[in-house]
């Protein structure tokens, strides 16, 4: 099946999803709650996954390659046109939950839910996928665990998350959990050169960099822009030398987390307004009446809040880029050059690997972990990289 092509790295993962979406029904005696470990575990089926793994493993592309295997009626033709519709999400059968801002509302879950009481009209199952369900506060999960706890008999919930501690025990108990591996370089090399028909060696820079994220990956190896700010962020940190350079470095470092938002939403967001201004009939450049002016509030309200968690996702790429920085600068300290990450900077990674000592670069790399919690806490983004940049201060 075509939707089992895009992923890379997750053998394990694949072959235990396949053989449950071959079987003919749900095993309602199955153990929830445990992870898909042994044979006769991996291949039975149940109304409830969970998927985990880190940032860029692929979770979302596994759930809806098993969720277009749940959804396919087994024929060649069938299972292109499933495959279509789900890369659309636009198949009858499918309900996809997501958010593009910081949490997913309340409001939204209990919708998914209901829904999730009809049963498939095309199909063997009605399949919900739940993208991030990290991002549900506990009051809004205890709405799903009801979900869960009472299952439709041909509904399958497919939940995506980092980890199985970002959700609350109750809900963990209740479904199966397959976990995910961080692929090596050369598989994600690999898929972009299959998917992008990038050359192999910006497909194998583009990977390491990002240190086998995919979405991430791609996007090094196909936008220059992101490329040179990347390159901007890591320069500029190695150049701090006191802390007035540390306080601007953090302005300048907020600054290119915005642009990268920026570039990555612009788009977007206008092609969004078009399209709610064409569905209600005003001109571009027109007035719009102020009976109408309400839908086009709240879709910029969706904007605002997308907008607000594209910086937090920048910054903490951003943080995650200087951590592999600090961490090149440790293994030079050590002697193993040959694990760096950012060989591009080789020269400038010596140079600093000599004006400190491997405690420091150990608090440093402390320093940035601290400044990621302290973010999703909400405290402000600037003194959290100030405090941070402090400690990268080098002679």
């Amino acid at each position: 099946m075509a939707a089992w092509d895009d992923l890379t790295g997750q053998a394990d993962a694949i072959a235990i999803f396949r053989a449950a979406a071959a079987r003919p029904g749900i095993d309602t005696g199955a153990a929830a709650g445990a992870s898909a470990g042994s044979s006769a575990e991996s291949a039975s089926m149940t109304h409830a996954w969970l998927i985990t793994g880190p940032p860029g493993s692929g979770r979302s592309n596994l759930a809806f390659a098993f969720a277009t295997a749940l959804l396919s009626p087994g024929t060649p033709e069938g299972d292109e046109a499933t495959h279509r519709q789900v890369n659309a999400r636009t198949h009858p059968d499918l309900t996809v939950l997501s958010t593009e801002g910081v949490i997913i509302k309340m409001g939204t879950v209990k919708e998914v839910v209901a829904r999730s009481q009809y049963s498939p009209s095309m199909s063997r199952y009605r399949v919900i996928v739940v993208e991030d369900a990290d991002r549900m506060v506990e009051r809004t999960s205890n709405v799903l665990l009801k979900a869960l706890e009472e299952p439709p008999e041909r509904t399958v919930w497919i939940l995506c998350a980092p980890s199985e501690a970002d959700l609350l025990p109750t809900i963990r108990s209740r479904v199966r959990s397959v976990r995910l591996r961080v692929p090596s370089v050369e598989d994600v090399a690999a898929l972009l050169v299959k998917r992008n028909g990038i050359d192999l060696e910006t497909a194998e820079r583009a990977a390491r960099l990002a240190q086998s994220h995919i979405g991430m990956a791609q996007r090094l190896a196909t936008n220059a822009d992101a490329r040179d700010r990347r390159d901007e962020t890591l320069r500029a940190a190695l150049g701090i030398r006191g802390v007035s350079q540390a306080v601007m470095t953090a302005a300048r470092l907020l600054a290119i987390a915005g642009d990268d938002a920026k570039a990555f939403t612009e788009e977007q967001d206008a092609a969004e307004r078009a399209g709610v201004l064409r569905s209600l009939g005003v001109e571009p450049g027109g007035t719009v009446p102020p009976g109408l002016r309400g839908q086009l509030k709240a879709l910029e309200d969706d904007q605002k809040r997308r907008a607000t968690r594209g910086l937090r996702d920048g910054i903490d790429r951003i943080l995650v880029d200087l951590a592999s920085l600090y961490r090149d600068v440790m293994m030079v300290q050590l002697d193993r050059e040959s694990t760096v990450i950012n060989r591009e900077l080789l020269p400038e990674l010596r140079q600093a690997s000599t004006s400190c000592t491997a405690a420091q670069t150990v608090a440093t790399l402390d320093a940035i972990a601290i400044a990621r919690q302290r973010i999703e806490s909400n405290v402000a983004p600037a003194l959290a990289l100030e405090a941070m940049l402090v400690t990268a201060i080098r002679r």
